[in-house]
C-alpha cells in the first residue's frame, strides 16, 4: 500500500475571516441574550414604556393616538440601550477583565472583532423591533412612510450609537462606564423625545435636545411612521455626524488594556 506524499502533513492555520467573525457574533449575541440587566435594558425597560404610556395617560403626547407618538421613541430608545449602553457596559467589563487583550492576540483581527460586535448588535436590534412592532400593533400603532428613510435612520443611529458606546468603554474604567452609560440612558430617555415631547422644553433647552442622537432618531422615525415624511434629512444629518465623531474619535482613542 502506498501513499501520497503530505496526505497527512499538518496544515495549520486560521479559519477564513467571515467564518471567525459569524463564530465571535453568534457567541457575541448569546451572550448579550443570556445578560439579565442586558434585558432589562434591551427588552423589558423599551416594552413597559410603551404599554404603559400607551395605556395610560401620563404624558400629553399631542393630538392622535398616544401609540402613534411613542412607538418611533421606543424604537429609538431600544437602538440606543443595545448599541450605546449595552455594549458600553459589556465591553468595558471585557477590557477591564482581559477579554479584549485575549482576543487580539488570537487569530481574529480587531476589525473582526469590531464586525462581529457590530453584527451582534444589529441581530439584537432586529429581535427588540419586531418585539415592539408586534406590542405596538397590538395597541393600535398605524404606521406608515418610507420604509427605505426608516432603514437608513436606524443604521445611522446604531452606528452613532455605538460609536459614542465604544469611544466611552475604551476610554473609563469599567465601573465608571456602568455608572455613565445607565446615566446617560437615564437622561436621554427623559430629555430626548422619547416619552416626552420635545415642545415641553423652554425654547433655549430644546434647541440643544433638537441636536442629540436620541432626539434625531425618534423625531425622524416619528416623521416618517407617523407624519409621512419622505425622508428626514436634517435628523440624518445628525445622526451621521455623531456617527462620524464617535466611530472616529473611538478608533483613536480606543484602549484595549
Amino acid at each position: 500500500m502506498t501513499t501520497t506524499s503530505g496526505t497527512f502533513t499538518p496544515d495549520p492555520g486560521a479559519a477564513p475571516l467571515s467564518r471567525m467573525i459569524r463564530a465571535q457574533a453568534a457567541l457575541e449575541t448569546r451572550m448579550l441574550l443570556r445578560n439579565g440587566e442586558q434585558l432589562l435594558l434591551t427588552v423589558v425597560i423599551p416594552t413597559l414604556l410603551l404599554v404603559l404610556f400607551s395605556a395610560v395617560d401620563i404624558v400629553d403626547t399631542g393630538e392622535g393616538k398616544a401609540v402613534d407618538f411613542l412607538a418611533p421613541g421606543v424604537l429609538a430608545l431600544a437602538v440606543m440601550s443595545t448599541a450605546f449602553t449595552g455594549q458600553a457596559i459589556a465591553t468595558g467589563f471585557e477590557r477591564r477583565y482581559g477579554v479584549l487583550k485575549r482576543l487580539a492576540a488570537s487569530p481574529l483581527p480587531r476589525t473582526g472583532l469590531m464586525a462581529a460586535k457590530t453584527c451582534s448588535v444589529l441581530v439584537t436590534e432586529v429581535l427588540q423591533i419586531a418585539l415592539l412592532t408586534v406590542i405596538a400593533f397590538a395597541l393600535g400603532w398605524s404606521p406608515h412612510g418610507n420604509p427605505f428613510a426608516v432603514v437608513l435612520l436606524l443604521l445611522l443611529g446604531t452606528a452613532a450609537f455605538s460609536g459614542l458606546g465604544l469611544l466611552m468603554a475604551g476610554t473609563l474604567k469599567a465601573e465608571v462606564t456602568l455608572a455613565a452609560a445607565n446615566l446617560v440612558f437615564l437622561l436621554l430617555l427623559v430629555g430626548g423625545g422619547v416619552i416626552v415631547p420635545l415642545e415641553k422644553f423652554p425654547d433655549a433647552a430644546r434647541t440643544v435636545l433638537e441636536l442629540l442622537p436620541i432626539s434625531a432618531l425618534s423625531d425622524g422615525l416619528r416623521d416618517v411612521l407617523r407624519d409621512g415624511a419622505a425622508m428626514p434629512w436634517a435628523d440624518l444629518g445628525i445622526l451621521a455626524g455623531w456617527a462620524v465623531l464617535g466611530l472616529g474619535a473611538a478608533g483613536r482613542l480606543f484602549r484595549w488594556e
